[in-house]
């Protein structure tokens, strides 16, 4: 009895380290090829619904490395089946491919030249988001993993999203439309993991966040109707110019003087159309803004504070509104259960100091709809090579390090390895 005990504690630890070599020579026949696939995608941007080449080499790469294929999800997603050998849970991971319409101002050799046709026009398109590099990981982390079948205690599936930037107008697109597709059936996962780029922090460290990482993101449309009359003549008129300037500065008043100062959010009037002479008070004025918040009673909370607001302020100017309140993506939820077991794997693989706890973010990611169906964690991925200076998400001048792709396939295919594994 005592020598069968022994042997165990012998064995175990012996056993991991050889599965951690592995995995580890395994990452290194992988990652030239994952960098180059990033540098071509990166020159190679596509927009939300559009990714079409992208997808087909995600398809054909996922094919080359013996992973089940499916494709034309949701428009132009592809989905990756990788069955191990052995029996156990079903992990999925989830890489978005789509760019952005903004002119790419860096110094990167592979920068991007590309033009595309965005509501109607032909704009420049880059990934000023980091989707490249989210996909380029997923792609190195699926050729590492299927290395790995042998060693692979259940299933995993690879989810390449398009839109997560939105769907253009008037079509459906990105988390939602995927799920609606039966992304999160057959197999159905126990867990999901993802990661985003984090321009601010450097490469070699990640960040997580326990609870609410993104926050919701609500779309705010207000139009003011008031009475056109001459410039000259303001009596003649009910301007709602003036109405909706103390329509934005009032809207300040929810976050600063309504709501509990622990409660997080932000409203941004970010659009003001209205006029088209100096001399003509015009007869409306458009407002369109975002509303943020991490509660979900909170949104609808806010949702009517704002229209209450709007009565009160449009009636006491002889004006009138219109608003609509949209619901986008709700606040992204990392489970904080899974967080806390899959901490060890982050600390083990850079080491205890590079594995930060960070604040949540008033950005909104899709990402949330997978994490409302199934357990989820979504960690930020470092990017900045010291030395160098990267825009935030969304700017010109926006930059990521092809060394990050390394630490992005390192520590997903870990945490997938280590889950399986029960650690």
């Amino acid at each position: 009895m005592y020598r069968i005990i022994i042997l165990l504690f012998i064995v175990l630890p012996y056993g991991l380290k050889a599965q951690h070599k592995k995995l580890d020579a395994a990452i290194a026949r992988h990652i030239d090829e994952a960098v180059e696939m990033r540098e071509t995608i990166h020159a190679n941007p596509e927009l939300s619904n559009r990714e079409f080449e992208t997808a087909k080499m995600v398809a054909s790469y996922l094919k080359k490395c013996g992973i089940e294929v499916q494709t034309q999800v949701a428009h132009t997603g592809v989905v990756g089946i990788l069955k191990g050998k052995k029996d156990g849970p079903v992990v999925a991971l989830r890489a978005d491919m789509d760019a952005l319409p903004i002119k790419e101002d860096t110094d990167l050799p592979f920068i991007s030249t590309k033009k595309a046709k965005y509501n109607g026009k032909m704009v420049p398109v880059a990934h000023a988001c980091g989707h490249d590099i989210h996909t380029s990981v997923l792609l190195g982390t699926a050729a590492v993993l299927a290395d790995m079948r042998n060693e692979l205690k259940g299933t995993v599936k690879f989810i390449f999203q398009p839109a997560e930037e939105g769907a253009p107008s008037g079509e459906n697109g990105g988390a939602k439309m995927m799920i609606q597709e039966g992304v999160l059936e057959h197999p159905k996962p126990d867990v999901i993991f993802g990661l985003h780029t984090l321009p601010e922090m450097e490469v070699g460290k990640i960040g997580y966040v326990m609870g609410p990482g993104f926050a919701a993101v609500n779309s705010l449309n207000i139009k003011i109707k008031g009475l056109q009359a001459h410039g000259a003549r303001p009596h003649q008129s009910v301007d709602p110019i003036v109405v909706a300037s103390e329509v934005v500065l009032a809207l300040q008043t929810i976050r600063s003087r309504q709501l509990n100062p622990t409660e997080a959010s932000v409203i941004t009037i970010g659009m003001i159309h209205g006029g088209v002479r100096r001399n003509i008070i015009p007869g409306e004025v458009d407002l369109k803004g975002t509303v943020r918040t991490y509660n979900p009673d909170l949104r609808k909370d806010i949702e009517h504070r704002i229209e209450r607001l709007l009565k009160g302020i449009t009636s006491a100017y002889g004006a009138d509104y219109e608003m609509k309140f949209y619901y986008g993506s709700p606040a992204l939820q990392n489970d904080i259960e899974l967080t806390k077991q899959m901490i060890p794997t982050f600390e083990r693989v850079l080491g205890e100091e590079n594995a930060i706890e960070i604040p949540p973010t008033t950005a909104s990611e899709d990402f949330a709809r997978y994490a409302e169906k199934i357990p989820a964690i979504f960690y930020r991925l470092g990017t900045l090579k010291p030395g160098t200076v990267s825009g935030g998400l969304h700017a010109t001048n926006f930059r990521a390090d092809n060394s990050s792709v390394e630490v992005g396939i390192r520590t997903m295919s870990n945490l997938v390895m280590d889950y399986l594994e029960g650690r």
